[in-house]
């Protein structure tokens, strides 16, 4: 009896849970209706990493402007301020001649050894790195945004299944209370019934957990009030894409030329090249030149000269700095080698992937799933005309969620299979 009242229980408080669970139906005034590439559309617009990514590029393409820029020249003047009992003393004496000095000097430093052409060349080069950054991370983004969509829908049909199995069964039960309360089925028959049913709508709590999880997710990277509930249209499960037309060796050279995390690898490799030239022009002495004017302090009252001026290397040459970015380029080499491996491994793992996904789905699987549909209804049907027993019932019904949370889960992997060779490519080959 014990047993009996806390089933009854635990089956009351989850259908009470159940009937409180969110869905897009509770949402229908906040519910935000999109197509996948109104999402991504969306998703540009709104994101806020996107949007700092973007001043980031910005700020680094300013760089370069700041590289190109001459250095500053430098006015340097002297006179005398006190002589004589007299503050700025200036004037000529009898013969003519200034009594109070003036020194001016204009002095321009001048870089050489080709300093500014590699500041420049490295500026380029680094607002290069900057914007594949952002390319890299719009990629994973969109990655992720592309996953939450297809799972959104998943998750929305695994609902949709215990909801179907959870009426069933509540329709079921009804009816079994009545027969027990007749004296036509034994108590341990409804009981079971009943432990189904309480175990099927603590799967519907934790799948509307997972859903609002994804939800969460897909409302930051949209920048969607926490109210939204976002429902995905215009892009079906069930689709089967197929292989792409290009070879392995093809879809790699085109990894290449659009992977950013790949082309990232190179670039700065290039740049560590760079540096080591930049750090070797920097053992170069730079060279000040410049006019000046002396008035009343040298062999002619009113001298011009030309100062020329520039440091001897006789103790530092940048020796270090130089050995350092030698060993820059060697470690940015070994890295870029290792981003080229990953990169033929990741995109033919990828298509390996893919091409398993597509072995296990055709015709045949479409038409044995929708057989076990229609039978599952007939299952129902036959059980409560008692034409099969309980056990029979319960094993069925049991196998039937086991079939469609598989063919869904091979759904969605079949989606992610997709965009991971879109994502290891670079560009949408699918």
């Amino acid at each position: 009896m014990r047993l009996f009242q806390k089933l009854r229980m635990c089956f009351c408080i989850g259908y009470a849970i159940l009937n409180s669970l969110p869905s897009a139906e509770a949402y229908s005034a906040d519910t935000l209706h999109s197509t996948l590439p109104e999402m991504e559309a969306l998703f540009l617009q709104k994101n806020l990493q996107i949007i700092a990514a973007h001043y980031n590029v910005q700020a680094d393409s300013a760089l370069i402007r700041q590289a190109r820029l001459w250095d500053n020249p430098t006015l340097t003047v002297d006179q005398n301020v006190y002589v004589n009992n007299r503050f700025f003393q200036h004037g000529t004496d009898a013969s003519g001649n200034p009594t109070g000095q003036v020194y001016v000097q204009l002095q321009q430093l001048i870089q050489l050894g080709g300093k500014r052409h590699n500041a420049i060349a490295m500026a380029t080069t680094n607002a290069g790195i900057s914007q594949l950054q952002f390319e890299q991370l719009m990629l994973s983004l969109r990655q992720t945004l592309r996953k939450d969509f297809y799972t959104i829908l998943q998750l929305e049909r695994f609902n949709k299944l215990y909801l179907q199995e959870i009426s069933e069964l509540q329709k079921l039960n009804q009816g079994m209370e009545a027969e027990l309360k007749a004296g036509n089925i034994a108590r341990k028959d409804l009981l079971r019934v009943q432990a189904v049913l309480v175990s099927l709508e603590q799967d519907a709590v934790d799948n509307a957990k997972a859903l609002e999880d994804v939800q969460a997710e897909v409302r930051t990277l949209l920048q969607l009030d926490d109210s939204k509930y976002f429902q995905p249209e215009g892009e079906k499960l069930s689709a089967i894409p197929k292989l792409p037309n290009e070879t392995i060796d093809e879809l790699l050279e085109l990894a290449e030329q659009h992977n950013p995390e790949y082309k990232m690898a190179q670039l700065q490799l290039q740049y560590q090249k760079l540096n080591y030239r930049y750090q070797k022009s920097l053992a170069v002495p730079d060279l000040n030149v410049g006019p000046n004017y002396d008035r009343a302090s040298n062999f002619a009252p009113n001298y011009f000269g030309l100062t020329l001026g520039i440091p001897l290397p006789i103790f530092n040459r940048n020796q270090g700095n130089i050995h350092a970015a030698d060993f820059q380029v060697k470690q940015q080499q070994s890295l870029a080698d290792a981003a080229a491996l990953s990169l033929k491994n990741n995109v033919s793992s990828a298509y390996k992937k893919l091409a398993l996904s597509l072995s296990v789905v055709g015709p045949t699987t479409t038409t044995f799933y929708n057989d076990y549909w229609h039978l599952f209804e007939n299952v129902v049907e036959s059980y409560r005309n008692r034409q099969i027993s309980l056990v029979e019932f319960i094993d069925y019904l049991n196998g039937y969620e086991d079939i469609r949370q598989k063919q869904l889960q091979q759904q969605l992997s079949l989606q992610i299979a997709k965009e991971e060779l879109n994502y290891q490519i670079g560009i949408d080959v699918l």
